[in-house]
């Protein structure tokens, strides 16, 4: 290949890289608004100052640590090669010439693009814990997920290990990302318990509305425009015809699956309410971009739109069951990305893609769900013991944002001004 050719379509591809990390990272913006507006005007200030910290302390658990264990090799396919460390690498001019083309983005490029990544997961905790943690409780949490967690069942899929052996498939992370994140909530929510005032003696879910429903929905259409970043992204590649239309066929399949998902759950909510829920339109995009997630390419647009649509009637089911047996929830976080990200991973089994396997696929699902409900529930349980992961009875009736934060998001309102 000509070497001003391959100089051209490194180039590129690192740009294309990197823009999809932009729009990954303006996801966490996305998360911020969708939990600000699910959750009461006393809490705002406290989740939006635990989505900032969050992010900050992603990056730089994964440049110290989690970026080495998941990207830097395994013997066994179990543990990593690598443990600490910034082993970020460019390939030099002579390095990219020399592969003729198979080296085709710069190192820093992919620390970029996954370091976004691992905040995503770190932000869907978040809004399932939001309304009774405690922030620092919180964040000592962030540290042990995005430096240790996350990366060691990434490393297991996508570094190469023994998932990614067995023939588990997950393109962009239903799995990874998604299920790993919403397990690792759904450990804190049984050991944190439900706020006050949501369930009644006899086992009844009080419904307690957010704040800000236009919050939220800006909150949703930030995430689906980030997701373009997400899907898209992982084609990785862009500098040629095939792999130009690859990525635009993902980002039709991933703009299908969040309009079916969104649209299955609305009409759904209509026949068990009699109402046009907004928060449950809002969640079924959002379950429809998780069950694409895993498999965004290898689908018509018609089916895509119905693996969206499947997404969107479960997330709405799901948020009904984990309220009959008391998981409380506030943004049904869990159900999004948990219970519709399992759907997602078998749906590839449905998809073109000839390598999945459904034993390869349940195996990639219990691995993941049981390795970060087990480690994220002992360290939940140690900062439990340690410092407390609950706010006090008062401060919960207060709002965490005086107690956790001293700064109200609406203060005008709360003063009756």
């Amino acid at each position: 290949m000509n070497s001003d050719i391959i100089e051209i379509k490194y180039a590129l591809d690192t740009f294309y890289f990197l823009m999809s990390g932009v729009l990954v990272m303006w996801m966490a913006a996305g998360f911020s608004m969708l939990e600000a507006g699910l959750v009461r005007s006393k809490n705002t200030t406290e989740i939006l100052t635990k989505n900032v910290a969050l992010f900050a302390i992603s990056c730089c658990m994964y440049m110290g640590a989690g970026y080495a264990i998941m990207w830097g090799g395994t013997t066994n396919g179990i543990l990593p090669d690598i443990w600490f460390g910034n082993t970020i690498a460019n390939a030099t001019a002579e390095e990219v010439l020399a592969s003729g083309g198979e080296t085709y983005y710069s190192g820093a490029s992919d620390f970029f693009f996954q370091v976004v990544f691992v905040a995503t997961a770190m932000s869907i905790v978040s809004g399932a814990v939001a309304e009774r943690m405690k922030l620092w409780a919180f964040l000592a949490f962030a540290v042990v997920m995005t430096g240790f967690i996350y990366p060691i069942q990434g490393m297991w899929k996508w570094g190469g290990g023994f998932l990614d052996a067995a023939g588990f498939q997950d393109f962009a992370g239903s799995g990874v990302v998604h299920l790993c994140g919403a397990t690792a909530a759904l450990a804190g929510v049984l050991l944190l318990g439900a706020r006050k005032g949501k369930y009644t003696e006899d086992g009844r879910a009080i419904a307690i509305p957010g704040a800000n429903m236009p919050l939220a929905a800006i909150g949703m259409f930030i995430l689906w425009m980030g997701w373009f970043g997400f899907n898209g992204g992982s084609e990785l590649m862009v500098s040629n015809i095939a792999e130009a239309n690859a990525v635009s066929t993902i980002f039709v399949n991933t703009n299908a699956a969040a309009a079916g998902g969104l649209i299955a759950a609305l009409v759904l909510a209509q026949l068990l309410y009699g109402k046009a829920d907004l928060t449950m339109a809002v969640n079924g995009a959002l379950a429809g971009l998780v069950a694409i997630t895993a498999e965004p390419l290898n689908w018509t647009g018609g089916m895509a739109t119905l693996v969206g649509a499947i997404g969107g009637v479960i997330v709405v089911l799901s948020v009904r069951l984990l309220d009959k047996v008391q998981i409380d929830d506030p943004v049904g976080a869990i159900s999004v990305h948990g219970v519709v990200g399992i759907w997602g991973l078998l749906a590839v089994c449905f998809s073109g893609n000839e390598s999945a396997t459904l034993v390869g696929q349940l195996t990639g699902i219990a691995v993941i769900f049981a390795w970060t409900f087990v480690t994220s529930f002992i360290a939940w349980y140690i900062l439990k013991a340690v410092m407390g992961i609950r706010i006090s009875a008062e401060d919960e009736f207060q709002g965490s944002d005086i107690a956790e934060c001293g700064i109200e998001a609406y203060p005008e309102f709360a003063r009756g001004k």
